[in-house]
């Protein structure tokens, strides 16, 4: 009668934690919220609202090099009538927009009042073809 009671008493223990403390949730997927995906978006990326006030990008030229490395060329253009200095970095994507691991470091890019300066980027690797410039405010 002990046995029968004991094994008992356990199966329903089971039951209980099994039905109310194993229950699984469905998978999410994820949730990408409008404008925080902008670097998947477009070559050129403000990383902030004052720099957007102050610098816009006249043009983007990227070409491969013999060695079959990208190289990419941004002129850079200050709208403000003030000197500024922000920084400037390229993150190297492959065909498909995943990035490869080749990043440069972040630069410091002066900029005199409504002034254009060039800034070259060049892959350490041949597996770039498409890229992502950003440009932030200097520290």
């Amino acid at each position: 009668m002990n046995n029968t009671f004991l094994i008992l008493s356990l199966i329903v223990t089971c039951v209980c934690f099994t039905v109310s403390g194993c229950k699984t949730k469905a998978s999410y997927a994820p949730e990408v919220v409008d404008g925080y995906d902008m670097e998947n978006q477009t070559p050129f990326v403000l990383m902030n609202k004052r720099v957007a006030k102050s610098v816009t990008v006249a043009g983007i030229q990227e070409r491969i090099l013999e060695d079959g490395r990208l190289e990419v060329t941004a002129n850079v253009l200050s709208k403000d009538d003030r000197r500024i200095q922000v920084q400037i970095s390229c993150v190297f994507k492959n065909e498909n927009g995943i990035p490869t691991g080749d990043e440069t470091p972040w630069t410091t890019l002066i900029l005199t009042e409504n002034a254009q300066e060039g800034a070259i980027f060049k892959s350490m690797n041949t597996r770039a073809r498409k890229y992502t410039i950003r440009v932030r405010e200097a520290r």
